[in-house]
């Protein structure tokens, strides 16, 4: 399992970075938002490596610093985000704002994302959103962006929840599972439907 490379630049795109290691090139998969700090073609670079095997094929997937590969792991560890899905996330976001998006429960930042719908956003913040603090990415901010996340119906319900005694994250979990695209964002049905999630 190959874990770390250390190599000459041979070429470089915006998804992919060729690295000549002692004569062998090795074809490693990159964040597009890593592609701007990867060094010229012959100079050193190393990258830590995920190696994702597949039946067809075995798949480089490289990255500047051991956070960025700690967050791709943990992104493809949710349900219905592959390698690919995962590195289109990490090259439209950075990977603390994309951690930031998580943690907070911003999911009108994350949709925003190619291939990542209202589902699979919801599903990187349930499974993710505790499990992030131990990977290297500092919180940014996160108490306000996590209140930017919400309109103002929902900081109500998240407010009336907490005079029941459920905690923020507790409460605002709550809500991203209230929402409906089928019923009106108003108070009552929201708040009745999000109670019903913390009892």
């Amino acid at each position: 399992m190959i874990a770390h490379l250390r190599g000459a630049v041979l070429e470089k795109h915006p998804n992919l970075v060729i690295v000549d290691v002692q004569g062998v090139g090795y074809e490693v998969a990159i964040p597009v938002s890593a592609y701007s700090s990867l060094p010229a073609p012959g100079a050193e670079v190393r990258l830590h490596i995920h190696t994702h095997v597949r039946e067809d094929a075995l798949l480089l997937f490289g990255f500047l610093t051991k956070a960025d590969k700690a967050l791709f792991e943990k992104l493809i560890s949710v349900s219905g985000i592959g390698p690919k899905l995962a590195m289109t996330a990490m090259g439209g976001l950075t990977a603390p704002e994309l951690a930031n998006a998580i943690r907070s429960g911003a999911l009108e930042q994350l949709v925003r994302l190619p291939g990542v719908g209202k589902k699979t956003a919801e599903r990187m913040v349930v499974e993710l959103r505790d499990k992030l603090d131990m990977i290297g990415i500092p919180a940014q901010a996160a108490a306000a962006a996590a209140k930017s996340a919400f309109n103002a119906v929902e900081e109500d319900v998240i407010s009336a929840l907490a005079n029941f005694g459920v905690s923020r994250p507790a409460a605002g979990d709550a809500v991203i599972k209230a929402r409906s695209d089928t019923l009106p964002n108003d108070f009552d049905p929201l708040f009745r439907r999000a109670l019903k999630l913390v009892r």
